[in-house]
């Protein structure tokens, strides 16, 4: 994308259909994260790990679902940019064909990073709450500079070139999403979407998860793997029983065609059939082409 352009994520097509219908892989790499929002789907913070996953796990990951047709990976946390392995594997994902996003929060990037994140191939997306930094370290957890480090950074990967998209993550109760998404608008972000809290991790309250928290798109074409190695329809679906599997000792491709995950998509389809349809749209959090990087995780 030019600096200019603040269109989708983007996507590389694979040279050949997916013979397992799996178009985008979410690869949790770690649990560790600077902030501690209160709404964290994976229930991250100062505390998480890079679990049981190690480098040469992740990097055949990554291989393998380049060669199963797959056309982008989004690198997701915790906060990505925490794994000191990130570089190897973003490049790694580049050289396999596969388009890249990193979901970060944004709140310290390095230069050896930026670097990364300038090639041909990767962009960035981030969660934004409030034009107001008490208002956005309350939401966050984080820092009082928080706020104001994260919106340096994304003025500098606009700078960059660096496709950029940000999702707004809405609580109500007054809290200023508008005037937060001017603020982006000044600094030439459009590719915005304003989204709701699911409940999931810390944004359930400590209650157990629900299909409800789900869009509905998740049962077909996508997988999400976590630093311990399970993997899932999708980064929301994280529930014991519905795990697909796990890269320790599966394949990404026994993973996706295993009868169990067959089994999980089954009962995903019947539920959302249960509820009127959603349709996909800018305040959806979804997008049916592109569901995984339009659905935003929210670091």
């Amino acid at each position: 994308m030019l600096p200019t352009s603040t269109t989708a994520a983007p996507t590389a097509a694979p040279a050949t259909p997916s013979p397992t219908g799996l178009r985008f892989i979410w690869l949790e790499v770690t649990g560790r994260c600077n902030l501690r929002c209160h709404h964290c789907y994976a229930d991250s913070g100062p505390d998480g790990t890079h679990g049981l996953m190690n480098t040469t796990d992740w990097l055949r990951v990554i291989g393998q679902a380049a060669v199963l047709g797959t056309e982008a990976v989004q690198f997701i946390g915790g906060e990505p940019t925490l794994h000191p392995d990130l570089p190897e594997f973003i490049r790694h994902a580049l050289g396999e064909g596969l388009a890249v996003e990193v979901y970060s929060n944004l709140v310290a990037v390095s230069e050896r990073l930026w670097a990364v994140f300038r090639q041909p191939g990767v962009s960035l997306a981030t969660s934004w709450y409030s034009d107001d930094p008490a208002e956005h370290q309350q939401i966050t957890g984080g820092s009082p500079r928080a706020h104001q480090r994260t919106l340096a950074n994304i003025g500098l990967a606009r700078a960059y070139g660096i496709p950029v998209r940000v999702g707004m993550v809405s609580f109500g109760g007054g809290q200023r999403v508008e005037p937060g998404l001017r603020q982006l608008a000044r600094l030439g972000i459009t590719h915005t979407k304003v989204d709701h809290v699911r409940s999931v991790g810390r944004g359930g309250n400590s209650g157990e998860p629900g299909i409800a928290a789900l869009c509905g798109r998740c049962a077909d074409g996508r997988l999400a793997v976590l630093p311990d190695g399970n993997a899932y329809l999708c980064v929301f679906s994280r529930w014991p029983e519905r795990r697909a599997g796990s890269v320790l000792t599966q394949s990404l491709e026994e993973i996706a065609t295993s009868p169990t995950t067959a089994a999980i998509r089954r009962e995903l389809q019947a539920e959302f059939s249960k509820r009127p349809r959603r349709e996909c749209d800018p305040d959806d959090g979804c997008d049916p082409a592109h569901c995984g990087p339009d659905c935003d995780p929210g670091p």
